[in-house]
């Protein structure tokens, strides 16, 4: 039916969520601090330019068939990263925690 045409091109061209397992998620946490440790990558507000595509070729050698890519996987999860643990970094950070002491 074309109904069903119709919804099924509309998500074909918006494309598909990925799903993260916890595997990949620990790998592109423990690659983010040892690319900020190593410091090759680092700026005064956070990474340097390069660094997402860095990130992809590390990801790719201990997750070969996740088929991660910079953009969009890498910045959408850090993107939801950010989202998602803004409240314990602020409390971690001491950023307007009054309440929490």
């Amino acid at each position: 039916s074309g109904f069903s045409q119709s919804i099924a091109s509309s998500q074909n061209s918006r494309g598909t969520k990925r799903k993260w397992v916890l595997k990949e998620d620990v790998a592109l946490v423990v690659y983010m601090v040892d690319l900020y440790n190593v410091g090759t990558y680092n700026a005064d507000t956070g990474f340097k330019v390069g660094y997402l595509n860095e990130l992809e070729r590390m990801l790719e050698k201990v997750l070969p068939h996740a088929m991660l890519k910079a953009k969009p996987n890498l910045v959408s999860r850090i993107r939801t990263f950010k989202r998602d643990w803004a409240i314990v970094y602020d409390i971690l950070s001491g950023k307007d925690n009054r309440d929490f002491s």
